[in-house]
């Protein structure tokens, strides 16, 4: 299975590709790509760098215009396309209609890969892709097990991508409103899940520091305690009496224990996220899971590698999600 790792700077494409990554996925620095934040993301320049670093590597390049494009304004996501095309990018992952029309009317042998944020997860929206424009890949939503994947791959003809590690969405990828209704900002469409400057943390007179997103106030921290980044599926909320973590706990994803058996049910290839995380996440995760997936052909024990991520985890707490749901 294909390794797929995050970049979020130049520096980051560099240490996956130096990890022994299959392919590296990034994003321009505009609201074409879902991780549209401060100070990360690729120039133009940076894009043809970081492709020519890549393939000498032996690594691909897959450049995310994921997001959803303005209506009567679709320059911005046409020209990006166009401009992973001249930069030597192998393949772009994208979820509006009409950037990938655009992509497959005018370079058609650039090969496409069906964002997450479309959210297709059955085998008659996906194959609806695949036929209209010739994508070969669908990135699955987050919230299939390991048999639910199985059965869509014997209904389909197209690879199927996962996630494996880093955060998880509580919401079908494409379909959550809740940064939207605190900051007005849509992932969606601007490609900010809890933009930095709606962020703020606030320290109330009994010593608690109090996380704010938008001027809501959705969690608060002990003196000394580690304060996660605000975004309101994580937070905390009152209902019934009881306060907690109402939508999502704040922990990370880490599907090593189903490596075997989503190559059994014929994922193509495993996603690392984590675009906004620094060079020492970059190595030590992709360093990590190629051992991994080098294991599942007898090369040799991974488990030390990746007993040492929850370092890396959200809290420090992991998860197998949806891969294993215990709940039904």
């Amino acid at each position: 299975m294909e390794l797929v790792c995050p970049a979020g700077t130049p520096a980051a494409l560099r240490a996956a590709a130096d990890a022994g990554a299959d392919a590296i996925y990034c994003g321009f620095a505009n609201e074409t790509n879902a991780r549209n934040f401060p100070g990360l993301n690729f120039t133009r320049e940076d894009l043809a760098d970081g492709v020519d670093h890549a393939h000498r590597k032996g690594s691909k390049v897959l450049v995310a215009i994921n997001t959803f494009a303005r209506a009567g304004s679709v320059g911005l996501w046409t020209e990006a396309v166009d401009t992973a095309a001249r930069c030597g990018a192998d393949a772009i992952i994208a979820a509006d209609l009409a950037v990938l029309d655009h992509a497959a009317s005018n370079h058609p042998d650039l090969r496409l890969h069906l964002s997450v944020q479309a959210a297709a997860n059955t085998p008659e929206a996906i194959r609806f892709y695949a036929e209209t424009f010739g994508v070969k890949r669908v990135v699955l939503p987050r919230v299939l097990s390991v048999p639910e994947i199985a059965a869509l791959n014997k209904e389909i003809e197209v690879e199927m991508e996962v996630f494996v590690f880093g955060g998880l969405c509580v919401m079908t990828e494409g379909r959550c409103s809740l940064s939207s209704y605190a900051t007005g900002k849509s992932p969606n469409l601007t490609g900010v899940c809890s933009p930095p400057d709606h962020v703020d943390y606030h320290e109330d007179p009994s010593g608690k520091l109090l996380a704010r997103l938008g001027g809501f106030t959705i969690d608060r921290f002990e003196a000394g305690q580690a304060a996660g980044y605000p975004t309101l599926c994580k937070g905390q909320f009152s209902a019934e009496g009881k306060t907690g973590y109402l939508f999502e706990d704040p922990v990370s994803l880490n599907a090593f224990e189903f490596l075997g058996d989503l190559a059994q049910a014929g994922v193509t290839a495993l996603k690392i996220e984590g675009r906004q995380r620094g060079k020492a996440y970059i190595a030590g995760v992709v360093s990590a899971f190629r051992k991994a997936v080098d294991s599942l052909s007898g090369g040799g024990d991974p488990k030390p590698a990746i007993a040492a991520l929850k370092a890396f985890s959200e809290g420090g707490r992991e998860t197998a999600g949806s891969y294993k749901k215990t709940w039904r």
